[in-house]
């Protein structure tokens, strides 16, 4: 949190929001300079290597739905990060029910790009939203289960691409 952050903002709009832990802003997260790999991993981040870099997985492995498990240890990505929305409310552009509810909408978008992934038969958890969508995206439509059935990769896409919209527009601005 920067020194600027309200805390009561953070306090109020986070545990309300998780998108950025979630696996839905973020596929993975490159841990920085000073980070402790070793404290972190015995903190429960899940770490891999990306290119030179090491990085943890999204949706992470600390956060419990509503609150970072690690929050004073997070490594300096996370301490770092503030989301669009949260700049804005800081900034005064928007109150905290606003955003509360424009979470509360990108959290509905989220359950529809779900909803889809599972009909089609994605249900792993485990793996960031983005991965989740190009996964089913790479494989072939299968058009022995009717019309409903062949439809349903294009309503994920129009789906996924409104969501990717609002998370650009709102969350990663």
């Amino acid at each position: 949190m920067n020194k600027n952050t309200s805390p009561d903002f953070v306090s109020q709009l986070c545990p309300n929001c998780g998108l950025c832990c979630n696996g839905v802003l973020f596929a993975d997260v490159e841990l920085r300079k000073g980070d402790d790999v070793q404290r972190l991993a015995e903190l429960g981040l899940s770490l891999e290597k990306k290119g030179r870099q090491r990085a943890f997985v999204q949706p992470c492995a600390c956060f419990d739905g509503k609150l970072c498990r690690i929050y004073n240890e997070r490594p300096a990505y996370c301490r770092a990060f503030e989301c669009g929305l949260l700049k804005r409310v800081q900034a005064g552009e928007l109150g905290a029910d606003a955003v509360l509810e424009m979470i509360a909408q990108a959290k509905r978008q989220v359950g529809k790009v779900c909803e889809l992934l599972r009909c089609i038969g994605s249900d792993d958890g485990q793996l960031a939203l983005s991965q989740r969508y190009k996964r089913v995206m790479s494989e072939s439509v299968d058009l022995s289960g009717g019309k409903a059935s062949a439809e349903l990769p294009g309503k994920l896409m129009t789906t996924y691409r409104d969501l990717m919209q609002t998370l650009q527009g709102d969350f990663l601005t």
